[in-house]
Order: C-alpha cells, then structure tokens, then sequence
C-alpha cells in the first residue's frame, strides 16, 4: 500500500504503518489530501504491484547505513525512528525499486497477497501528540482467501450498524457537542432512563452485599494527590491545578483518597472490618482528543467505584465475594463469555516487592478457588497494585475492558490509615479496589452495541408504546398508558391521526420492546393487542393482565 501510494503521490513521505487485530495502517505525510474516494485508486494500483511478482529481499543495514540511506530518500520520520532503536543493525525490505524500514519476516514475493481491502481514512497525529503535524492514515485489512475477506467485510457492515455513536443519536440516547467540550457527555432523557435503571440495579445490589455507598467531592487540595502518588505516576492524565484561596487544588482522576478520608474519619477496630464503601463517583482525566471516541473513551466519567478496607487474613473472602459480585452483575447484563487477566507488578510501582507478591498472591489464589481460567500479563499493573481484569464478550465476539479488583498494600501506607487490632495496637488494613462495570458511560456504550440498541425491557427507555388505530380510541390509550405509567412500566401514546402500520413502524425503529394496539375490539373487552418488536404476537390481555405480564417479565430481567 505504501509503494502504491508513493507511486500516486510522488512526494509522500511514510511515517509508521503496523499491523493491527483486524488488518493493519500507515501514516503518511503528503501534500495531496487523500480521501475515501482515492482509495479504489490505490486499490488498483496495489493489484498492479501485486501482479508484478516481485520477491522481498530482506537487507540489514548498520544505523548510520540506514539513516543515510533513509535521508537521502526524504523519508525523515524513518531518520528518527532509527536513532531511537537501541540496536547496531536495521532491517529494511525491497521490493524492486521501493523500500521501507520493517522488522519483518514478510510474505516470499508480491503474488502471495490473495485478498485485501482498504477501510477508511482518517487524520493521526505524529507520536500520537497534537502538538506534532497532523498526519494521514489509512486503515486496510487483508486475508488468505477472497470467502475469509468477505466474511470479515460483513462483520464489518454489523460493526457499523451497531456504532453507538450512531444509534446513540437515531434513538436520541445522548450527545457530545463542541460546545460542551470534548468528551464530555450529554445524557439524553432516553439514555438518562436507561442509566437511572442501571444505577438503582447497582445501588440495591450494593446494599444486599453490605456496602454503604458515599458521595464525595470533585476536587481537592493537590498535596493530597502528591501523597497518594498520583501526581508522581498519573499526571500526564491529570488537569492542571488551580488555585483557590491561595492552595492549589486538583479536580479528582479517582476516588480512593476521598474514601480513605471517610475511613480516618474516626478511629476503627478490627471488629468494624471489613468496611466497604462504594460510590458512583464522576472523575475527570485527560485524554487526546486523537483517542476520544463517543461513550468508549472519555474525559469525563461516572465509576462504579468501590473500596473495602479489610485485615489481611479477610484479603482471600473478600477477592471472592467481589468475583461473585462481578460475575453476576456481568450475567444480569447479559454478557456470560468473558476472558480473565492478572496483571502483574509494572516496572514502575511504589511499595515493597513483599507487599506486592502479597497481592498478587491473593488474587490468584481466588482465580484458582473459582477455578475461573485466566492469563497472566506480566507488568500490567498500576502503579500501587496488581489487579485481575475481566474482559467481556459481546454479541459480536468482541472484546470489552469493564471489571477491575486490585489489592493494596501501599496507598493505606502512604495515607497512613489504621485500624485497632484485638492486642489494642495500630495495624493497617488492606484496600481492596473494585469496579464492576468500569465507567457507566464506557458500559453504556458497550450495551448498545451489544444489543445494537434493541434492549431488552427491564432497561428500555420505553418499555410500551400504546398505538391506537383511530382517534376515537384515544381516551382509552390514554387510561391505559396512566396505568402502565402509575405501575411504574415506562410508557408513552401514539394517538397521531395516522394509519396503524405507520405507528408500529415509528415504535419498531424505536426498538421499544412491546407495542399495545388499540381499536373498537380491544375497547369493547377493556383489553389491548400486544405486538412484539420483533413482530410476533403476545396475543390480547385484559389491562390487569397486561400489567402483571409485563411486571413479571421486567422483575425477571431477561435478555431479549
């Protein structure tokens, strides 16, 4: 692809091009703007590159080979990827007259490429920093075999038909505007439904488990960052501080130090523990604005946060019940396929190797209990913990980052933070820190593509629509949307001087799960006709039925 297009736009210089999961990319830097419809183009012209049959000669330079080698070409970002690598050779790859830095191993010649597709174009900044030259990317993928490609371009087309972005704004669920700022979310009434649902779940199950929930601030004094270590291992992801009578304060990335405040509150015994504590707590960190992408990935946010302050002999009960904890609150979501990860101690951390074998100790002695399968990744810890991360897998086979439990022994050292033990001396309880489904606008996010925003009626924003063939019905629909609505079933009317069919159309690509159809009939017997989404029948029920139909299949909170 990068030959190709050097043979198009003479002039283009290549900066990084790896591959990917799902295919690969190159960043380019060219004068001419290439768009979505320069890609046939270049399609086109990589057929012809292909044809020619040319080997791939591997070549191995010393730096100051390739670096002179790569200046005489024009090709300046190679020149400083080169200086950066710590070895005395490089790797370069020719395929007739073009060539290009590249660890390899690469395909014997040209020919061998059976089946390709350029995706998209898109901008990337150079390093990924916007204060470097905004650069040209264009994504590609590629299998062995036409039939592999084309099935890959269909999951590709569901991927798009599933977009939350998209279906956040078709179902009006929630937006991100410039004038707000970026990444910052705008719940919308429907999507706010949807997430009063989800937050009244998780308040309620939280108190079965013996949690006490907690509100705290959104800022604090900087100093109380510095002690917990954030500022020394967080800051690129921190906001500049500002100053308010004179101290400086931070607006808060976590909540830990505001439930550690609570624990200090007053003087604890070993008979008060465990104590946990959660909240559903908004932080605020900073991310580009090149890896902002609608609900996934944010600047602000709402965690499920959650901390338990315990004895070390309580570390092992309380990793399993959170796991328990998690695992039901994934299912009733409806995600029962997951992967499980121990992440492990970083090369930048803060407390003793002891500490952190501890933990870490911990944490798969509760994976084993559970006999849960999972894998290892090695230093991908933070900073003061190891953490089991769980990864769930949604309705496309994806994965998706939501649950976390770390175990830690540092920031109650650093907070210093006691607890009076059985001989009346001070010990220090552990941390443990949970969130079950990470940040509620990245869950949201997931959700809808999950269910490609048809959700199932215990979280719909609409659970009924009452449709009425006539407008002499009206009254009645009336009566029976202020039963269901006073029963606490979400409901709204359509009573618009309009043919039925349309109604059911407008309620279908609403996605709302049952739609109650209402003419001389129904009003004749005090019933309704229910028609599914789906556009199967539930048949007629009386009002009475209809509501306790409809109760029992929410209470049961299934997934379809």
């Amino acid at each position: 692809m990068a030959h190709a297009v050097k043979e198009l736009y003479p002039g283009t210089k290549l900066a990084i091009g790896p591959s990917i999961a799902d295919g690969f990319y190159y960043d380019l830097d060219s004068d001419h703007t290439i768009s979505e419809e320069d890609l046939p183009k270049i399609e086109k012209k990589m057929k012809e590159i292909i044809k020619s049959k040319r080997p791939f000669v591997r070549k191995e330079l010393t730096k100051d080979e390739a670096v002179r080698m790569f200046q005489d070409m024009g090709e300046t970002y190679k020149v400083e990827l080169i200086n950066e690598l710590d070895d005395g050779t490089v790797s370069v790859y020719e395929e007739g007259d073009f060539v290009d830095l590249c660890r390899g191993p690469h395909l014997e010649k040209t020919s061998m490429v059976k089946a390709f597709k350029l995706l998209s174009v898109a901008g990337a900044y150079w390093r990924g920093d916007e204060k470097n030259k905004m650069l040209q990317r264009i994504y590609g993928t590629a299998f062995p075999t036409r039939e592999e490609l084309q099935k890959h371009l269909d999951f590709l087309e569901e991927v798009k038909k599933r977009d939350h972005r998209r279906l956040g704004k078709e179902l009006d669920l929630f937006s991100l505007t410039d004038d707000i700022g970026a990444g910052l979310v705008l719940w919308h009434p429907r999507g706010a439904s949807i997430r009063r649902v989800i937050e009244s779940f998780w308040l309620d199950e939280h108190q079965k488990a013996g949690y006490q929930i907690l509100y705290t601030p959104h800022m604090a004094k900087l100093d109380l960052w510095q002690k917990t270590g954030h500022l020394d291992f967080y800051r690129d992801n921190m906001y500049s501080p500002m100053e308010i009578d004179e101290m400086e304060y931070e607006i808060k990335p976590m909540n830990c130090p505001f439930h550690v405040s609570v624990f200090k509150s007053q003087l604890r015994s070993y008979r008060d523990l465990p104590l946990r504590y959660a909240e559903l707590g908004t932080v605020y960190r900073y991310e580009r604005s090149g890896v902002l992408h609608g609900l996934l990935r944010v600047r602000g946010f709402t965690q499920d946060d959650a901390h338990i302050f315990c004895r070390e002999d309580q570390i092992d009960d309380e990793v399993l019940k959170v796991l328990d904890f998690t695992l039901f609150v994934l299912k009733t979501f409806g995600f029962d396929d997951y992967n499980i990860y121990l992440s492990t101690r970083p090369d930048k951390y803060v407390g003793t190797e002891g500490a952190w074998d501890k933990a870490t100790n911990a944490l798969e002695k509760a994976l084993k209990h559970k006999e849960l399968s999972y894998e290892v990744d090695p230093g991908e810890g933070v900073f003061y913990g190891p953490k089991i991360d769980i990864k769930v897998t949604d309705s496309l086979g994806r994965q998706w980052q939501c649950s976390t439990i770390q175990v830690d022994f540092n920031i109650p050292e650093r907070l210093d933070i006691n607890y009076r033990d059985s001989d009346s001396r001070d010990s220090r309880p552990i941390m443990i820190h949970r969130a079950l489904m990470g940040s509620l606008e990245r869950f949201f996010g997931v959700l809808i593509e999950h269910y490609a925003g048809a959700f199932p009626l215990w979280l719909a924003p609409v659970q009924v629509s009452v449709l009425t063939i006539a407008e002499r019905h009206a009254e009645f629909a009336r009566t029976v949307a202020d039963r269901l609505i006073q029963e606490g079933i979400r409901a709204d009317i359509d009573t618009d001087n309009e043919k039925i069919g349309k109604k059911i159309r407008r309620a279908t690509l609403s996605k709302t799960p049952y739609m109650c159809i209402i003419g001389d009939k129904e009003m004749e017997k005090n019933a309704v006709t229910i028609r599914m989404r789906s556009g199967d029948s539930a048949g007629e029920k009386n009002i009475d039925e209809l509501v306790d139909f409809l109760r029992d299949e929410i209470s049961k909170r299934r997934q379809i």
